[in-house]
Order: structure tokens, then C-alpha cells, then sequence
């Protein structure tokens, strides 16, 4: 059974940083892509970035892009997104979602991290 556990959000200043950790279980993390997205109130879903499977490779979305960094570890069935120069606007719950690829539909996705970018 695909399981995922995203933790890390909390409360930051603008322009601070925060590590969002995603814990995945009942799979074996090599053969899958992992994305982070996230959801803000009254606002679409919006993918964030993803990391495929080996060898890796990543997307961002234009948003995020020069500031967020995302990085798996197979051994600790672990994936990251780095999250720098934080902004307002990035307040949202964040995702963590495993897929077949990067472009496939997500087989199974996590409860979230809250994640609030205020002075």
C-alpha cells in the first residue's frame, strides 16, 4: 500500500526557508517519481516540482523556480523540498504525491503540511 507523510511546514518570516520532508512507505521509492503540490484557500491546486525516478531528473514550476529545491534519498525512502526566499504568496498546504512518471496521474499522495509565510 502506497503511504506517504509530509512534515516540516510551519510558520516563517518572508524570506526565510523551511525543509519539507516526505516519508514514504509500501513501496519501493527507486522505481517512482515524487512531486510536491500545494493547495491554498481559494485557490487551484498547483504542481510545485517533481523528481523522477533513476536516474533522477527534476521540474519546477515557473513560481518556485531559482528558490525551491527538491532531492530524494532512495536508502531512507526520504524526499526534500528546500523552500528559499519564501514569499506570501507560497502560504499553502503542501503534497507529497508518488507517480509512475512525473507526467502520470499520482498513485497516492500524503495528508499535507501546512506551510505560512507572515511576518
Amino acid at each position: 500500500q502506497v503511504q506517504l507523510e509530509e512534515s516540516g511546514g510551519g510558520l516563517v518570516q518572508p524570506g526565510g526557508s523551511l525543509r519539507l520532508s516526505c516519508t514514504v512507505s509500501g513501496f519501493t521509492l527507486d522505481y517512482y517519481a515524487i512531486g510536491w503540490f500545494r493547495q491554498a484557500p481559494g485557490k487551484e491546486r498547483e504542481g510545485v516540482s517533481c523528481i523522477s525516478g533513476s536516474p533522477a531528473s527534476t521540474t519546477y514550476a515557473d513560481s518556485v523556480k531559482g528558490r525551491f529545491t527538491i532531492s530524494r534519498d532512495n536508502a531512507k525512502k526520504m524526499v526534500y523540498l528546500r523552500m528559499n526566499s519564501l514569499k506570501p504568496e507560497d502560504t499553502a498546504v503542501y503534497y507529497c504525491a508518488a507517480y509512475v512518471s512525473c507526467t502520470s496521474q499520482p498513485v497516492g499522495w500524503g495528508q499535507g503540511t501546512q506551510v505560512t509565510v507572515s511576518s
